[in-house]
């Protein structure tokens, strides 16, 4: 009878370890790769075979939806210059550096199963490295993406475009950490208007030749056509992927740095650039602007050069608005954060009126 119980006992024992061992197993991990249908994406991207997406201008955003307690994303950088940052459930916005090397980065961790809304907003220009996310992985499950506006917005520019310098700390040395396209007036105008938007920019170029004068560079007419505009081996952007209602130029500055440009040279490149946006975007509305940071006689230069190129286009889908001399700081002559948000304020009423939206 003694055996009988020991070997009754030994099994209830048995039995009750297992019992355990199951009840405290870590649920299993789901991943999928950032091109997924469950990952919706704004701004320019390149599908990689295994699911990875490359991508290097700024305010390139993911939007995740799912449920579980965790949420982590693997990525990298070709350089050791990108930020990122995400924004969960509406939250504050955590910045983060990325790597060379292969990270993991946890986005949410939570104590208990719930919903989650996360927003990744890529940070950085194309010069502070090639951003490559690759997978997320959760110990939930992934739910259907969020819908992005119908109204498509498009802004081509330069280094303020781009939001150089509006996370600056007054006095500090400039350093990547600075750049902050969500509160740029591109992205801005865009949530004025309620729709989504694609930042195509570089920092230090123009539309004939760049801030130092050089004009063996991609300057914008170059760099509209590229989904990644490094400066070797560019990658071609297919124009059919995003198809803009508006498109906004703000281009010049870099141009104008070191002098007046000669007219019929720029306002013959922007006559050939604006035909080819016209073109490949059919029912868009173009509006030019001199930006922000020119005054004086290279600001009146270049809206006289605008107004030429408008009156030889003769398209009634091509415009001109206004822009006020923001001139930044004494830590930086870029446009701040404040500055930006003015920015905004003052172009959203023309394109509304211009789009009737």
């Amino acid at each position: 009878m003694r055996i009988f119980f020991a070997t009754t006992a030994a099994a209830i024992l048995l039995f009750n370890s297992a019992f355990i061992a199951a009840e405290i197993q870590e649920p299993a991990l789901s991943s999928i790769a950032a091109t997924d249908s469950h990952i919706l994406n704004m701004g320019r991207i390149e599908k990689s075979a295994n699911g990875s997406a490359r991508f290097g201008f700024p305010g390139v955003s993911f939007f995740v939806n799912f449920e579980g307690k965790t949420l982590s994303l693997e990525a990298q950088s070709s350089g050791d210059q990108s930020y990122i940052e995400a924004i969960v459930d509406k939250g504050e916005s955590k910045i983060i550096k990325l790597s060379s090397s292969i990270q993991t980065i946890n986005l949410v961790q939570d104590s208990s199963v719930k919903k989650h809304n996360v927003e990744i907003i890529h940070r950085s220009e194309t010069w502070h490295g090639i951003v490559t996310f690759k997978k997320f992985t959760t110990d939930g499950k992934f739910l259907h993406p969020p819908v992005l506006p119908t109204r498509k917005i498009l802004v081509l520019g330069d280094s303020v475009t781009c939001s150089e310098a509006i996370d600056r700390v007054d006095g500090g040395k400039k350093e990547t950490s600075w750049w902050n396209p969500r509160l740029s007036y591109g992205m801005l105008t865009a949530k004025a208007l309620k729709a989504q938007v694609n930042l195509v920019c570089m920092g230090g170029r123009g539309l004939i030749r760049s801030w130092n004068g050089k004009t063996d560079e991609h300057n914008l007419p170059d760099f509209y056509q590229f989904s990644i505009a490094t400066d070797n081996n560019p990658l071609i952007w297919d124009h059919a992927q995003y198809d803009p209602d508006l498109i906004v130029g703000a281009i010049g500055t870099n141009d104008f740095s070191s002098g007046i440009p000669e007219k019929e040279i720029y306002v013959s490149t922007y006559v050939k650039l604006l035909l080819t946006l016209l073109n490949n975007h059919k029912h868009a509305h173009i509006v030019l602007t001199e930006g922000a940071i020119l005054d004086g006689d290279k600001k009146a230069a270049l809206i006289d050069y605008l107004a030429e190129a408008v009156k030889r286009v003769d398209d009634k889908r091509v415009h001109i608005a206004k822009s006020n001399h923001y001139p930044g700081d004494k830590t930086d002559a870029h446009p701040t954060k404040e500055q930006h948000a003015a920015m905004a304020k003052d172009l959203t009423p023309q394109l509304k009126a211009i789009m009737k939206w």
